[in-house]
């Protein structure tokens, strides 16, 4: 199963998509958006300076007016000549001039007096959203209008009054919105450049480069010269390589450890063969043995067969637990009492082995469980604790050895607690205490019984816990929660 897992692994990891060209990729998006993104900022400049430009043009027009308005009106009574108001027409660009003075109206210079305008335009109270809105309509629709233009002389109370036609007014805005047109498409293109120039090299090239990195490691993510350098900067590109330097070294950390767990069921499914050969010989050696009158070998035989059979023990733990998956629990409500005894029986705790086992339990306490699962849990814990104690030789001769599994339900929730009164967990096993091949108390022993207890109580949504106790020995405790009502079920049965 190692193996298989192993090469899904590789296979997941090796699976290689192809860099995207710049065009399509993100350098490709970048370049369009910086553009669109300049040449909105262009448009959003462009309304307003044409129509101040728009408001400009017609001011000039009124300035230029007005001068002339101010000359006629100091050669009063004189009339102006017709062909001096005509130059003033032409030079001004109008048909009419007329100049407002003390609520009184006077005619200064016109050709052809129009019966009514298209539109009139008060210069003195013209607000920038009405300017853009008149600007965009005279690029758009204008040019065949008759407008009136007025606005007060300097600082006078006169007001100047131009009568004109759009013509001369839109094409003088076309001239300059091609003119700002052209100075906008090559600023744009030029900024957009550099944006582009400088963004990339500061945010694409590195993440290019960063994924470019996550392909060839990806394709052979054994091989330490692939992991990602991680450079000083501090920016976020410069943390995320960091972080997937350190992800990186974890992850070939974790392919070499499932390569070696792989390499150890195989050679674990070896040995165990080769183990049930030799428990074979061994049993018929110890038949044999049994018949010997000498006292000496009908000692040393139970013990020579107890030995291997315990080797072979060890290695069926460690090939199941490289090669097989839990199943889901099937839970059903039983007496914990009765499982219990089922552990004290095949523990085989006599009087003989000088150790106590006491059943610390309610016959009415049931719990909601997998029963071969917990048995498994606690049968590893409780073989824990008598493993430890049979090795252990206390100072005290009259002192206790004893296991004690007790359980308490409250609520939804059934606690059991396994103490024993050995010489506790030692400090490196403590550190290591659900990792397998790394947990294990003893020597030779394989580590596996409390990360095998933990993976069943975790299925059944509980916990596992080393608790610290004030006396000698280890105390854990299990928790395992009922399972949540089904309203369905309940309704069918009520």
């Amino acid at each position: 199963m190692l193996d298989r897992q192993d090469s899904e692994t590789q296979s997941d990891l090796g699976e290689v998509y192809p860099m995207p060209r710049r065009i399509r990729g993100l350098s490709g998006k970048l370049l369009w958006l910086t553009i669109a993104f300049v040449m909105l900022a262009e448009i959003l400049i462009f309304a307003p300076s044409v129509a101040t430009m728009r408001l400009r043009w017609l001011q000039d027009r009124l300035n230029t007016a007005a001068a002339a308005g101010v000359v006629i009106d100091g050669l009063q009574p004189l009339e102006l000549p017709r062909q001096v108001q005509d130059d003033t027409l032409m030079t001004t660009g109008t048909k009419a001039i007329v100049l407002r003075k003390d609520g009184t109206s006077r005619l200064l210079a016109v050709t052809e007096m129009p019966k009514e305008v298209d539109a009139q335009f008060d210069l003195a109270n013209y607000g920038e959203l009405q300017s853009i809105r008149d600007a965009f309509y005279t690029l758009l629709f204008g040019g065949d209008r008759l407008l009136r233009v007025y606005g007060p002389v300097g600082e006078s109370d006169m007001v100047i009054e131009l009568v004109m036609e759009e013509k001369a007014l839109r094409k003088a805005m076309l001239a300059y919105a091609h003119n700002i047109l052209i100075v906008s498409l090559f600023i744009s293109v030029i900024t957009a450049i550099l944006m582009y120039l400088a963004i990339n090299r500061m945010m694409i090239v590195p993440i290019r480069r960063l994924t470019s990195n996550m392909q060839s490691f990806a394709e052979n993510p054994e091989d330490p010269t692939r992991i990602w350098f991680a450079g000083d900067g501090n920016d976020e590109i410069a943390v995320a390589g960091r972080h997937l330097a350190r992800m990186q070294g974890q992850l070939q950390k974790t392919l070499k450890q499932q390569k070696n767990l792989a390499d150890l069921g195989l050679a674990v499914s070896k040995i165990n063969h080769d183990m049930r050969n030799i428990l074979a010989s061994a049993q018929l050696m110890s038949d044999r043995l049994v018949d010997v009158e000498d006292p000496l070998v009908k000692s040393f035989a139970p013990k020579l067969l107890r030995t291997i059979d315990r080797a072979v023990g060890y290695t069926n733990e460690v090939l199941s637990y490289g090669q097989t998956s839990e199943a889901d629990p099937r839970r059903r409500l039983f007496r914990l009492a009765d499982l219990c005894q089922e552990v004290r029986d095949l523990l085989n705790i006599g009087p003989d082995s000088g150790i106590e086992f006491i059943e610390a339990i309610a016959p009415d306490i049931e719990v909601d469980a997998d029963s071969e699962q917990l048995f498994r849990v606690i049968h590893n814990i409780c073989r824990n604790a008598f493993q430890a104690l049979a090795t252990y030789v206390p100072e005290d001769p009259d002192y206790p050895r004893r296991i004690t599994v007790s359980a308490q339900r409250m609520g939804a929730v059934v606690s059991i607690t396994v103490d024993d009164t050995g010489p506790g967990m030692p400090r490196k096993a403590r550190e290591n205490l659900f990792a397998a091949f790394r947990g294990s108390a003893r020597s030779g022993g394989t580590g596996l019984g409390l990360a095998i207890a933990r993976e069943l109580v975790i299925a059944h949504g509980g916990t596992i816990a080393l608790v610290e106790k004030p006396g000698p020995g280890t105390l854990f405790r299990v928790e395992i929660p009922d399972r949540p009502v089904s309203l369905n079920d309940w309704r069918a049965r009520a």
